[in-house]
């Protein structure tokens, strides 16, 4: 057996450790009926894309054209984690005119996304069944520093953890022309609760390069989160940023941050459906912290 010195030299032995954003408990665990709506509704809204080679990742040479995927052009939103859905079918039904993505890595979710989206019959919603922090790079050809001093942790882009977005767009990559995104959503991120698996937490300074690709210049990344002290991370981590600045600078201080006057949230997104989930938060006293970060032009 390899020790841990041995698998982190190994790329093929390291690749099995790359940290993941969330869970894949109760993956195959599916009702038949999920079953047939994937048969029937798939192939309308799930963008079929060739497997990586380690659980949930995309094959870096995959080709995807999102304009043909959607059949036309249009401002495009991302949404991170839609869970089953419920919030990204409202916000495509109230918006036809836009083109809206998703990415979900839990094969039920996907099912249920799927279910949602038939049901309302809509037509402006596409989903890739993916880990984020990997499929995005690919999908819009972004640059990618292959620097393994640069990544801590094996939390890096590449499937075997390593490599970091660089926050542009890779012109020779063979997704460089897809669109870049007006808003990118990533509401409710698994919390990763007890804080040796904080370093698990999708929204972190490396991600922030692959959000800098992924949005247009001006474009908003929003994010909401019912567990305080991953809002105070959000908040650190987009006014750190170099490719982010927050607009609510000093706004609605929360007296349970370890800066109780410092503040930096945003108002409540009026777009945001006040979904099942959230309730419950709100029932278990922990109230939504709303961050908005604008992707800077320059840098």
């Amino acid at each position: 057996m390899e020790s841990p010195q041995e698998s982190r030299s190994n790329p093929e032995a390291r690749a099995k450790y790359r940290i993941r954003s969330f869970s894949m408990r109760g993956h195959n665990r599916m009702a038949k009926d999920y079953d047939e709506v994937l048969e029937k509704h798939g192939p309308t809204y799930i963008i079929d894309v060739p497997e990586g080679p380690t659980i949930a990742t995309i094959d870096p040479a995959a080709v995807i054209d999102l304009t043909a995927e959607f059949g036309r052009e249009a401002p495009l939103v991302v949404e991170i984690g839609p869970g089953n859905g419920e919030q990204l079918t409202h916000a495509a039904a109230a918006h036809p005119e836009w083109n809206f993505l998703a990415f979900e890595a839990w094969h039920p979710g996907v099912a249920k996304c799927v279910g949602n989206f038939a049901r309302a019959g809509l037509s402006n919603v596409r989903i890739i069944e993916a880990d984020v922090a990997q499929a995005l790079p690919i999908v819009f050809g972004l640059e990618i520093a292959h620097d393994e001093r640069a990544v801590q942790g094996g939390s890096g882009v590449g499937v075997d953890g390593t490599g970091a977005a660089t926050g542009y767009v890779d012109a020779s990559h063979q997704n460089s022309g897809n669109p870049r995104a007006r808003e990118l959503w990533t509401f409710f991120p698994d919390p990763w609760r007890k804080a040796r698996h904080h370093k698990r937490r999708l929204v972190s300074d490396l991600f922030t390069y692959t959000a800098a690709g992924v949005l247009e210049p001006g474009g908003i990344w929003r994010m909401a989160t019912d567990w305080e002290n991953y809002a105070w991370q959000m908040r650190d981590v987009i006014e750190e940023a170099e490719w982010f600045e927050n607009p609510h600078l000093g706004e609605r201080p929360d007296p349970e941050d370890r800066e109780p006057g410092r503040g930096g949230f945003a108002p409540r997104y009026e777009g945001r459906l006040l979904t099942h989930f959230e309730e419950r938060g709100q029932l278990a006293g922990r109230p939504a912290h709303d961050v908005v970060g604008i992707r800077r032009a320059e840098r």
